[in-house]
């Protein structure tokens, strides 16, 4: 029966990793929909976050069942309840790919990004995809040190959004209004999903080694 319950937690991890790639197909689809002002492409993102939110209900059901059926301990508790958090995260990236999508969708057929700021949103939004992968690599592989890693990167996302303040309120901005406000609400869509990222990848580090990473760039709540 104990052989039985590990062989569920590793189902629950393995369907874990398997959101994640979803969540990260969420992201390059949104990404590509918002820049190329791709209707059809954003209707498939919008449309396919209920399948992402239908993997957080099934994931977070059996989670509960474990912890109430087999009252897990030590590290197998520790993976439980991670799960529980990570696959809030990944349901929550998912929210912010579809919405993306919903700016793209909202501005078409005009590109919701000025001209000007596609370079930083593409290099934002590989950032936050490459983010979401690895977050999900490292719980496949229980790699703390890769893990670790997206602290440096988050770093980086936060130095892209930094970038866009200064040219959304320089005195030379050329766009409208609506145009300054779609860029504000689109980099912190891309900088919550690396946020999550990050939050996901201290609960992997958690899992690992029993200890969540402290400082600055960790956020864990």
């Amino acid at each position: 029966m104990r052989d039985n319950y590990r062989e569920n937690l590793e189902s629950v991890v393995a369907d874990l990793v398997g959101m994640s790639e979803a969540v990260q197909v969420a992201v390059r689809q949104a990404t590509q929909a918002l820049l190329e002002a791709d209707l059809s492409l954003a209707e498939a993102v919008i449309s396919g976050d209920s399948a992402i939110d239908k993997m957080h209900d099934e994931l977070e059901a059996r989670c509960f069942s474990l912890l109430a059926r087999q009252a897990p301990v030590a590290g197998e508790l520790r993976t439980v309840v991670a799960a529980l958090r990570m696959v809030a995260d990944l349901a929550r990236m998912g929210d912010l790919a579809a919405h993306v999508a919903k700016i793209a969708r909202l501005r078409f057929p005009e590109r919701a990004v000025p001209e000007g700021l596609v370079p930083n949103f593409t290099l934002m939004a590989r950032v936050a995809e490459e983010m979401v992968a690895t977050a999900g690599r490292s719980l496949r592989e229980r790699n703390a040190h890769d893990a670790g890693r997206l602290a440096d990167s988050d770093e980086e996302m936060d130095e892209l959004r930094k970038s866009q303040f200064r040219v959304i309120l320089g005195q030379d901005w050329p766009y409208t209004v609506e145009a300054a406000v779609d860029v504000a609400l689109l980099g912190r869509y891309y900088e919550r999903i690396a946020d999550h990222a990050v939050i996901m990848a201290a609960r992997v580090i958690y899992v690992i080694t029993g200890l969540l990473p402290e400082g600055e760039n960790w956020p864990v709540a």
